[in-house]
């Protein structure tokens, strides 16, 4: 039961093309929003749709898979884990973040 404590599972569209990086030392890291949307019927009987907004975090080969395959508007399965942390910005403010640090993805659909 231990790998069930923080484990994300998500499918959605990605919102725009990753951001890869190089880095100094072979890796390679990969940031992506998703998003997800959830339909539901209002009180009138109209079709609610909301969307949710996740960032994912990728590192090595799916990083790779990412840089490779993903686009803006495709679809894709994530598995992962939640994680949160702060910096301070430009201008000295302590900001919040959290993030899906993606183990496993898989695409769904066609490869616009």
């Amino acid at each position: 039961m231990n790998n069930l404590r923080n484990r994300v599972q998500l499918i959605g569209h990605v919102g725009v093309n990753p951001e890869i990086r190089s880095l100094g030392d072979g890796k390679t890291f990969a940031r992506l929003n998703i998003a997800t949307n959830e339909i539901r019927i209002g009180k009138d009987g109209e079709k609610i749709t909301e969307t949710q907004w996740h960032n994912l975090v990728a590192w090595g080969k799916n990083a790779q898979f990412i840089e490779k395959y993903l686009n803006k508007g495709q679809e894709v399965a994530v598995e992962g884990k939640l994680t949160s942390r702060s910096y301070d910005d430009k201008n000295g403010v302590k900001r919040y973040i959290t993030e899906i640090v993606i183990n496993e993805l898989m695409m769904i659909g066609n490869k616009k």
